[in-house]
């Protein structure tokens, strides 16, 4: 019997409405985004975290970090008033907290461009949750790290000398054979890039915000920032061509900006720090610390913005499987230190390994092993990768060992020199100390009101993937 076309069209509609009703998954593939979200479902849960005001959560949060930044201030005026006599450096430990803090940060800065670009030209759909707060993840910790160079400086407000410009102190230019001047050119470069991608990517999204807030201060910022987007075929068209084109270019900061940070030691002939594997072995520990940090925040994010929809524990598991590879490189680049150590016959060489082992810092030798070769390996169980709180437990004990990992790589390698009448203990003062909390207090208090201020996932990038695993 012959059917009508209105028949058809009527069936067809009528399979149309119940696929969205019913959606049908993969057995293959688990869905990204939880809870069968429609596009519009998507704009109003993002979009309502900006307007109502903060819940309690938010503010205790915000109030913790404030009083660990203050400590930051008040260590970092007193350090500038007094001088960095005030830490506990010496002739033989020149660099100690402060360098380690500046490689800490630029580290955890790199799983936001590791996230935005690498994993977006690679089409990993699972970034899309995650992204935006790892885009911020990174500006955020770029800036702290910055600080820590000029404050060593002793003279702050003398910073603008390392710019290479002509200026009138006569003949005195910066030394352009320095790594410690590679390292202002790679990290300004990798933050500009970083920024104008992080800006790109909210563009839509705050024309979205604009369009929907009621708060006529929000909606003055928003309609400025958005850059007049009116979401026409050919606006997206082109905004999809930068986008990838600063992708492909954000790409290689990824692998250059640490392993110039690593030249800051492999160039010297401290036994140590003069060893060739120092590039790679920094970035894959830059890449390891990042996306520990990045689970820490979206396990925070998710629970206090309740957002358990988006950021899934697969989302939280794929990070997991990047941090075991980086995790197991890093590992591998410990024994590889030693074995080679061992291997060149190099007396001073074999007396570092052993003295970082068994000497007056082993107790930080063996957290850093402890930390990041050894606890990273129990991301080899699924049933610890899809567990929240141990997730959350493993990620910072991650962090931790990363920290240690570039204390003793610099203490340990300066406290005992060639020559034992120079050897010399280093240990922190409260000054030190101070300067380290404060830059987490500035980190979470810039990062909250991100929060705040912000779309914290990116709206059209999720409304992409809420297919992703149906038929």
């Amino acid at each position: 019997m012959a059917v009508s076309a209105r028949e058809v069209n009527e069936t067809e509609q009528h399979r149309a409405s119940f696929e969205i009703a019913h959606p049908v998954y993969s057995k293959l593939r688990s869905p990204l985004i939880l809870g069968h979200k429609s596009h519009a479902e998507v704009t109003r849960d993002i979009c309502q975290l900006l307007d109502p005001k903060p819940g309690r959560g938010w503010w205790i949060s915000l109030s913790i970090s404030l009083v660990l930044l203050i400590i930051g201030v008040v260590a970092t005026v007193h350090t500038v008033m007094t001088g960095i006599g005030t830490w506990g450096l010496n002739r033989t430990v020149g660099w100690a907290f402060d360098i380690t803090n500046f490689v800490f940060w630029i580290g955890i800065g790199h799983a936001g461009t590791f996230i935005s670009a690498i994993l977006f030209l690679f089409n990993q759909k699972w970034r899309t949750s995650v992204n935006r707060s790892a885009e911020a993840m990174t500006l955020i910790a770029v800036m702290c790290a910055g600080l820590f160079p000029i404050i060593h400086m002793g003279r702050p407000w003398l910073f603008y000398w390392v710019l290479p410009y002509p200026n009138t102190r006569g003949t005195l230019w910066v030394n352009f054979r320095s790594p410690l001047l590679w390292d202002f050119f790679a990290i300004s470069t990798y933050f500009t890039i970083s920024a104008v991608f992080w800006y790109l990517g909210l563009v839509p999204d705050l024309a979205t915000a604009r369009d929907r807030t009621k708060s006529k201060l929000r909606q003055t910022l928003y309609r400025v920032m958005s850059l007049g987007w009116n979401g026409s075929n050919r606006t997206w068209s082109r905004y999809e061509t930068v986008y990838t084109v600063l992708a492909a270019l954000a790409t290689p900061l990824v692998i250059s900006v640490h392993s110039i940070v690593s030249f800051d030691f492999a160039t010297s002939l401290i036994p140590g720090w003069h060893s060739t594997i120092f590039p790679p072995y920094f970035v894959a520990g830059a890449v390891f610390s990042g996306f520990a940090m990045v689970m820490t925040l979206m396990i925070l994010v998710r629970r206090l913005m309740h957002l358990e929809d988006y950021i899934t524990p697969q989302h939280l598991e794929n990070m997991c499987k990047v941090a075991l590879l980086t995790g197991s490189i890093v590992g591998l680049a410990y024994v590889t230190e030693i074995f080679i150590g061992f291997y060149s016959g190099n007396p001073n060489e074999i007396f570092l390994i052993i003295n970082r082992g068994l000497g007056p810092y082993a107790w930080a030798y063996w957290i850093m092993f402890g930390c990041n070769a050894l606890v990273s390996q129990l991301f080899w169980f699924k049933k610890l990768r899809t567990s929240i709180p141990a997730i959350f437990v493993i990620s910072i004990l991650i962090n931790v060992g990363m920290w240690f990992e570039r204390f003793v790589i610099i203490v340990t390698s300066l406290h005992r020199d060639f020559l034992p009448s120079s050897w010399a203990m280093y240990t922190p003062t409260i000054t030190e100390v101070g300067l380290l909390v404060g830059s987490f207090g500035l980190f979470f208090t810039c990062f909250l009101i991100f929060l705040r201020l912000f779309p914290v996932i990116s709206i059209n990038e999720v409304k992409g993937v809420l297919g992703y695993a149906k038929h």
